[in-house]
């Protein structure tokens, strides 16, 4: 395993979120992670697992699982952060698959799938692992200089979500040196819990007990 060590460089001047658009659902008051099978976005519910159609809003599936944090999907499966573990779920049924321990051993907040592993984020440590999605075992060790919420890796790109107090960020930083690149400006009381990119020119960020979910625009690279 290796850690890259952040670099005291002076960071961007914020820029501010430009949210497109903003989902709730009935009966949900907590949002924590957020993840795109290509289609439809997954918000973990605190019991349940729901997936909605981002074109209309409309809630199209729900599955009975237990998540307070990070959601993932790696092109056939879903992954859930629940307590110290990471449930490997299938999404057409609902089953549990396997699980293996969440490296922060319950201190875990967002999750990810890129380049074959899993990407979990570590609220209060301020860092990303890269793990085997098999073992759990860390391969890699990413540090931020803020509260690590949601995480997502898009072309290349690796984002997060910040929030601590009434101040929440998603930015995009240095995956080698982990120093800031960008940095997108959610208002002031909006946090961002969970985050996924849709591949394309979107995030998805999970509001916490908003009950919400904001699409929020990828800003073009320089």
């Amino acid at each position: 395993m290796t850690s890259k060590t952040l670099k005291k460089t002076p960071e961007p001047k914020a820029r501010p979120a430009e949210i497109v658009r903003e989902y709730g659902f009935p009966g949900i008051d907590d949002i924590a992670g957020v993840t795109h099978d290509g289609q439809r976005v997954w918000a973990a519910a605190g019991s349940r697992l729901i997936a909605f159609d981002p074109a209309s809003g409309e809630r199209t599936r729900t599955l009975d699982c237990a998540g307070d944090a990070g959601t993932a999907f790696d092109g056939k499966y879903l992954y859930q952060i629940a307590e110290s573990r990471i449930a490997k779920i299938d999404p057409a049924s609902g089953k549990v698959l396997g699980t293996i321990p969440a490296p922060g051993g319950g201190g875990d907040s967002g999750l990810t799938w890129a380049e074959g592993s899993l990407w979990v984020g570590q609220y209060r440590d301020r860092k990303i692992h890269q793990i085997d999605p098999k073992t759990g075992a860390i391969q890699r060790t990413i540090e931020s200089n803020r509260f690590v919420t949601g995480v997502t890796w898009v072309d290349g790109e690796l984002w997060h979500g910040t929030w601590e107090g009434d101040e929440s960020e998603i930015r995009r930083i240095d995956p080698q040196s982990g120093a800031v690149i960008t940095r997108l400006e959610m208002p002031q009381g909006v946090g961002v819990s969970g985050l996924e990119s849709d591949g394309a020119d979107l995030f998805y960020a999970g509001g916490g007990k908003s009950g919400k979910v904001r699409a929020v625009r990828r800003p073009k690279a320089a």
